[in-house]
């Protein structure tokens, strides 16, 4: 007589995650000679090389420690380098914030620091010195004010689509939990 085991893989709902087994997990350990932790930190063995080693924490650690980015370059190389690499990191830069903290903080996206500009205000001006702004400039550029004047037309609309962005910034602010 055969001894079946159950399988809770059949069926709907799924019993058990996607990919699980019921083997032991197989886990790559550190490649550090010696070392029994989990190799989870992938870091290159050579520059522009698809070959990883897999350390711990630890070792992953002082793998970057001794690692010289800029080997091999001329002082100018590495200084263009650097700077492509900031200029390719400034997105990750931007999105390190989740909301207002206060003047000053680097909080406030590209586009909210041109409609400032377009308003005349400072980086960090409140939505109160925002509104007044608006208002002054709306009421200096007005078609009704300046009948047959095509640039006061021009600088009224780019004051109205700054006054929205900032307006819709800070609601989304207002709205954003903690």
């Amino acid at each position: 007589m055969s001894t079946a085991r159950r399988s809770t893989d059949w069926g709907f709902p799924r019993w058990r995650g996607y990919g699980s087994e019921r083997e032991a997990v197989r886990v790559r350990l550190c490649d550090r000679h010696g070392c029994e932790e989990p190799g989870d930190r992938p870091a290159p063995k050579s520059p522009n090389s698809k070959d990883r080693w897999y350390f711990c924490e630890q070792h992953a650690a002082e793998y970057n420690r001794n690692w010289n980015y800029f080997e091999g370059l001329s002082e100018e190389e590495a200084k263009a380098r650097e700077a492509e690499e900031q200029r390719d990191a400034s997105g990750f830069a931007e999105a390190k914030h989740y909301g207002w903290g206060g003047p000053g903080d680097g909080s406030r996206s590209r586009d909210e620091m041109r409609a400032l500009a377009v308003l005349e205000l400072e980086p960090d001006a409140d939505f109160a010195e925002v509104r007044t702004a608006y208002r002054r400039l709306a009421k200096a550029n007005h078609p009704d004010t300046n009948p047959n004047d095509a640039e006061a037309a021009a600088r009224f609309q780019a004051v109205q689509a700054a006054y929205d962005v900032l307006r819709i910034a800070e609601e989304n602010r207002e709205w954003r939990p903690d």
